[in-house]
């Protein structure tokens, strides 16, 4: 036990001494802040009135009138592709001639919209206001034409509206687009700086000029790295998010019940990194490479059932994938410890397996492996 805190306040004095890993809070500001929004709002969009009517008016009333969209008036289309071409609009809607003569006379009219769908989540939300400005505006002049033939409110109602449908937020109510990524950018960050320090300390471990420590000693040392990231958890899952104004619905110790497996899955993780490459220059640029691919496929942006097969399995072999489930599920999803069980003992799994493979790498290339294979089979030959 000597030897292992021995190790352990060496790297402690260490990493406290020179507190690098501080910038992750600072890198963390950065990134983080484009969702301070929570959600897209006021997103500018192109209303070109070419009828001039009060059905046209009153749908960009209705436009405006939404929270995702900001109207801006357009005289004419080609102005309003341009400006769109150029990223100053998100949308364009053309609100036809005849409009309002058409609707009435029961004739079909199309209202052509160009989004921009290089941004999917605000072309998507673009395209259900203008969806609902469209309907809130047909039901407006159907309700006006059943009037002048002769129906009764309640007759209007029962015939536009048969079924009154009522939707109840009963799960997750108010979760947003935001409110899911964020968890997994806080993940992806913690994992990312974990295996950089992971992986800088037993390469320094392994270049002692007294030789490879033994391994209470380089437990000790990869030990002091898990205090630093548990208090770097209870920033990024719990003060962060609450400074921002994120709903939260874990405690403290459930964020660091469900943070202290993902570290050790890291940390045999880096062990195992360490082993295969045992190179500062190639680690850095290994990891610098990987960083973003592992962010794509860990299933925050895009579900992980639509993924090709070979794309999931490798998915579930990162730690990043489990702990992102694990912690949105209970800090944003408001899901208990025990309905994440499964999560958690695969990151434990991870975390043996990766590091056992770490260790047999190392034996390997040390020639240790090599050296017990051989005495074993010359203890089998001697054996009468």
């Amino acid at each position: 036990m000597k030897a292992y805190f021995r190790g352990f306040m060496m790297i402690m004095n260490r990493m406290l001494e020179k507190p690098m890993w501080m910038l992750l809070l600072f890198s963390l500001c950065v990134m983080s802040l484009v969702y301070v929004n929570h959600s897209v709002w006021d997103l500018p969009v192109a209303v070109v009135d070419l009828d001039h009517s009060s059905a046209s008016r009153m749908v960009t009333r209705s436009l405006d009138a939404s929270s995702k969209i900001a109207v801006r008036s357009y005289s004419n289309t080609e102005e309003a592709q341009q400006d769109l071409a150029a990223r100053k609009l998100f949308a364009v809607v053309v609100l036809p001639h005849n409009m309002e003569k058409r609707i009435l006379h029961g004739e079909n009219v199309t209202i052509p919209a160009y989004g921009d769908a290089t941004n999917r989540l605000a072309n998507g939300q673009i395209e259900q206001d203008v969806i609902s400005a469209y309907r809130a505006m047909t039901l407006s002049y159907n309700s006006e034409i059943l009037m002048n033939n002769g129906f009764t409110p309640v007759q209007i109602q029962r015939i536009l509206s048969p079924i009154n449908a009522q939707s109840i937020d009963l799960f997750n109510p108010g979760i947003s687009f935001a409110a899911i990524t964020f968890p997994g950018l806080m993940v992806m960050l913690l994992q990312h700086t974990l295996l950089i320090a992971g992986t800088r300390t037993s390469i320094v471990l392994h270049t002692l000029p007294q030789g490879k420590p033994p391994l209470p000693v380089y437990l000790g040392c990869l030990s002091a790295l898990i205090p630093i990231w548990l208090f770097l958890s209870v920033i990024l899952f719990v003060v962060w998010p609450m400074l921002l104004g994120y709903r939260q619905t874990a405690s403290i110790p459930e964020i660091l019940l469900l943070t202290f497996p993902f570290i050790l899955a890291t940390l045999g993780f880096a062990k195992l990194i360490t082993e295969c490459l045992r190179s500062v220059e190639l680690i850095y640029l290994t990891l610098a490479m990987v960083t973003t691919p592992v962010f794509y496929i860990s299933g925050t942006i895009w579900p992980l059932q639509l993924m090709p097969k070979w794309v999931w399995f490798i998915t579930h072999l990162l730690p990043s994938t489990w702990a992102t489930n694990a912690i949105a599920s209970v800090n944003q999803m408001g899901l208990s410890i025990t309905e994440v069980g499964g999560d958690v003992v695969m990151l434990l799994v991870l975390g043996a397996s990766y590091a056992t493979l770490g260790w047999l790498v190392g034996a390997l290339r040390d020639g240790h492996l090599r050296r017990f294979i051989t005495h074993m089979r010359h203890r089998s030959h001697k054996k009468p």
